[in-house]
C-alpha cells in the first residue's frame, strides 16, 4: 500500500492567479483550480486516492470553463460541446459529465439551440425545410427535435425572402437569364422545383412592374 503524502505548500500561480500549485513532501505535484484546492491545507495528508480525486475533479472544471467559453460565442448543440472537449483531448467520462452538467444547468439545450438556428436562418439567410434539416443533423440534433424547430415553416415564403434581394439586382436581365440564375441561387439552399418556379415567376412579374412604373413616372 502506497503511503501518504503530505502537503507541504500551497502557492498560487504566477500566471493564473485562480489556480494553486500543490507540493507535497517538498516536491511539486499539480496544479488545481483555488475553488477546489479550497479545503486543503498545509500538513494536511493524502491518499493517492485523493490526490487522483482532485485532479479529475481539476481536469473536469477546466472542461466545464471551456465548454463555457465555447458557449459564449453562440448557442450549440450537445453534440457540438462534446465533440469540441473531445477535439481538446478530453476523456470521453469528462466529456459526459460536463455535457449533463451544463444540461441541468440550462446552458445546453437541443431544442433551443435548434429553434435558434432556425429562427436565425429565417432572419438571415432563409433556405429549405431540407437544407436546414440537413445543417441540424450535422450538429447532432435529433430527427424528432428537428421536426419539431421546423414546424410552421412556409417554404414558399422563405424563398421569397431569400431571393427578393437578388432579384433586384438581376431585374435588368432579360427572362430566360434572369430565370436560370435565380432558380440557381434558390437551388443552392435546398428548395424545391415548383417552389422555386414559383417564386422567379412572382419576382420576375414584380420587377417587371417595377420597371414600368419607373418608366411611366
Amino acid at each position: 500500500m502506497e503511503s501518504l503524502k503530505t502537503i507541504t505548500n500551497l502557492v498560487p500561480q504566477q500566471r493564473k492567479e485562480d489556480r494553486l500549485n500543490v507540493y507535497l513532501d517538498g516536491a511539486f505535484a499539480f496544479g488545481l483550480h483555488a475553488s477546489i484546492a479550497a479545503d486543503l491545507g498545509v500538513g494536511q495528508q493524502l491518499s493517492p486516492e485523493e490526490c487522483e480525486e482532485l485532479q479529475s475533479r481539476d481536469v473536469e472544471y477546466r472542461a466545464y470553463e471551456r465548454a463555457l467559453r465555447f458557449l459564449s460565442y453562440r448557442p450549440r448543440s450537445r453534440a457540438e460541446v462534446e465533440r469540441h472537449l473531445q477535439s481538446k483531448g478530453l476523456a470521453d467520462s469528462a466529456v459526459a459529465q460536463v455535457a449533463a452538467r451544463l444540461q441541468e444547468e440550462g446552458w445546453l439545450s437541443d431544442p433551443g439551440f435548434a429553434e435558434f438556428w432556425v429562427d436565425n436562418r429565417e432572419e438571415f439567410r432563409p433556405r429549405s425545410r431540407w437544407a436546414m434539416s440537413q445543417e441540424l443533423r450535422q450538429k447532432g440534433v435529433s430527427d424528432q427535435v428537428i421536426e419539431k424547430a421546423l414546424q410552421g415553416i412556409d417554404e414558399a415564403d422563405s424563398a421569397y425572402r431569400a431571393a427578393e434581394g437578388r432579384a433586384q439586382r438581376l431585374a435588368r436581365l432579360d427572362y430566360q437569364t434572369f430565370r436560370r440564375r435565380l432558380g440557381g441561387f434558390l437551388q443552392r439552399r435546398g428548395f424545391g422545383y415548383d417552389v422555386i418556379k414559383d417564386v422567379v415567376e412572382r419576382l420576375w412579374r414584380e420587377c417587371a412592374s417595377n420597371r414600368e412604373d419607373a418608366r411611366s413616372s
